[in-house]
């Protein structure tokens, strides 16, 4: 398989980017290159291999979240200027507010 100068047009055109044309050979012969990897990829033989390791329908195990606590130098609620819930409650930024409020 290999990738035409016209293809690359084609492409470019529909996603509006602006090639020179000096740049289209050489995009040409990269791309080709990388198909032939791949290619060259697809023959090798992975029938004996064994599967990956660690990764299947459990997904990867997570460990214990677990250990001494650090105590802070001052409390938590002198961090923010509000607390709920145990978790600090801070601000919106202006670029989060709601275009539509006044």
């Amino acid at each position: 398989m290999s990738v035409t100068e016209a293809e690359i047009r084609h492409v470019a055109a529909l996603a509006r980017l602006g090639l020179d044309a000096e740049q289209i050979p050489t995009i040409a012969a990269e791309l080709n290159g990388i198909l032939a990897h791949m290619e060259s990829l697809s023959k090798v033989n992975t029938a004996t291999l064994s599967a990956v390791t660690g990764v299947g329908t459990a997904g990867t195990p997570l460990r214990v979240d677990g250990g001494n606590q650090i105590p802070l130098a001052r409390p938590r609620e002198a961090f923010a200027p509000a607390m709920r819930d145990g978790f600090l409650i801070v601000p919106r930024l202006a670029t989060h507010d709601d275009q539509e409020s006044p």
